[in-house]
C-alpha cells in the first residue's frame, strides 16, 4: 500500500507523533511500540491528550464545530500523565508532551508534584501543554464551577509557576492557596518545563504569551496558521518577550488515502506525498512543532499500519 518517500527536512519545525491512548488500540504494548519506533526514526516528541469522561447526554457540543458529536474514541482514553510516565521508562531521548492537560481537573500543587516528578524521571524531557477545557460535564465531575474558568486558569498558571520556581512557596489567590512551604522535587528543566497554552481566541493568545511559553493548537487549518503565528508573535513583542523563544505547537490528525485527494482536501488527509507536502507547508507557515495524531484516523487501532506511516513520514536527520 505504501510507496517509498524520500525523507525531507522541515526546516526549523520539529515533528512529533501522538501516542495511542484512545480507543481500542490504546494498549500497553502499543504504547511502547509506537514510542520506541518514533525515537528510532528520529521524531522529536511523543504527545498525549486528556479526556475525563464520555458524556452520554452532553451539555455542550464538541468544539470548535457546532453540531458535531463527541468522537467515539473519547469513550476510552488513558490517563495522559500515567501514559507518559510509562513510556518515559522505555525511551531515552525523545521528548514527552501533553496537549493538553485540563487545569481545573487538578489543584496546582498536585499537578506541580506530578509533572516535576515526571520531568525528573524522564531526565528533563517534558513539554507541558495546558488548557481550561470546554466540557461542562467534566467540570461537574470534578466539582469545579464552569463559570470564571478563564480567571481560574490564569491564577492556576501563576501558582504553578511559583511552585516550580521558588525555593519557598507561599501563594494566596482567589481560587488557590499554598501555605508557606517547600514543594519538592523541582523540575530538572530550568526555570521550568516549557508551558504552552491551548484553546481558541485572543484571550488564549494573551494567556499563552503572558503566563506561558507559547501556544498549543489542535488541527489548525493551514490558512489559519500564519495569522495565528503572527498574533502570538505580536502579543509577545507587546509584552516585551522575545517572539523567537516562543513555542507554537499544533496537533495534526491525519488520514492516508491511496489516490490523490486534490487541492481542496482537508490538510493532512491525502496520499503520503500530499501529507508530506502539507507538513512542509505547516513548517513554512511558522509552526515550531507539529505532531501527527492517529488516534482519530482510520489507522487508529491498527498499529502496524501506523508504524508504516511513521516510517514514511519520519523527518530527515
Amino acid at each position: 500500500m505504501l510507496i517509498f518517500l524520500s525523507r525531507i527536512s522541515f526546516g526549523s519545525m520539529k515533528l512529533g507523533f501522538a501516542l495511542p491512548i484512545a480507543g481500542e488500540w490504546a494498549t500497553p504494548d502499543n504504547l511502547i511500540r509506537v514510542a520506541r519506533e518514533a525515537e528510532v526514526l528520529g521524531y522529536h516528541s511523543l504527545w498525549v491528550f486528556q479526556r475525563l469522561l464520555y458524556a452520554l447526554e452532553p451539555r455542550n457540543e464538541y468544539p470548535p464545530v457546532s453540531g458535531k458529536v463527541w468522537p467515539k474514541v473519547f469513550e476510552c482514553v488513558f490517563d495522559p500523565i500515567v501514559s507518559l510516565s510509562y513510556v518515559a521508562a522505555a525511551t531515552t531521548s525523545i521528548r514527552l508532551g501533553t496537549s493538553v492537560l485540563i487545569m481545573p481537573f487538578y489543584a496546582p500543587a498536585v499537578l506541580a508534584k506530578q509533572l516535576a516528578t515526571l520531568d525528573v524521571l524522564s531526565a528533563g524531557r517534558l513539554n507541558v501543554g495546558l488548557g481550561i477545557g470546554w466540557s461542562e460535564d467534566e467540570y461537574d465531575a470534578v466539582g469545579v464551577p464552569f463559570k470564571d474558568r478563564g480567571r481560574r486558569g490564569d491564577e492556576f498558571l501563576r501558582c504553578l509557576d511559583a511552585i516550580w520556581t521558588k525555593d519557598v512557596v507561599e501563594f494566596e489567590g482567589e481560587f488557590y492557596r499554598v501555605p508557606r512551604s517547600r514543594v519538592e522535587p523541582k523540575p530538572i528543566q530550568k526555570p521550568r518545563p516549557p508551558i504552552t497554552i491551548g484553546g481558541y481566541g485572543p484571550r488564549v493568545v494573551r494567556r499563552a504569551v503572558e503566563l506561558g511559553d507559547g501556544f498549543s493548537g489542535g488541527n489548525v487549518p493551514l490558512n489559519a496558521v500564519e495569522p495565528l503565528v503572527r498574533a502570538v508573535r505580536e502579543a509577545a513583542s507587546a509584552r516585551g518577550k522575545d517572539p523567537d523563544l516562543l513555542h507554537i505547537v499544533c496537533r495534526g490528525n491525519y488520514r492516508v488515502y491511496d489516490t490523490p485527494q486534490g487541492k481542496d482536501r482537508r490538510p493532512l488527509w491525502g496520499t503520503l506525498a500530499e501529507i508530506q507536502d502539507d507538513i512542509s507547508r505547516y513548517a513554512d507557515a511558522g509552526l515550531t512543532e507539529l505532531f501527527l495524531d492517529a488516534n482519530f484516523s482510520q489507522s487508529g487501532g491498527r498499529v502496524d499500519q501506523t508504524l508504516e506511516v511513521m516510517a514514511q513520514l519520519a523527518p530527515k536527520r
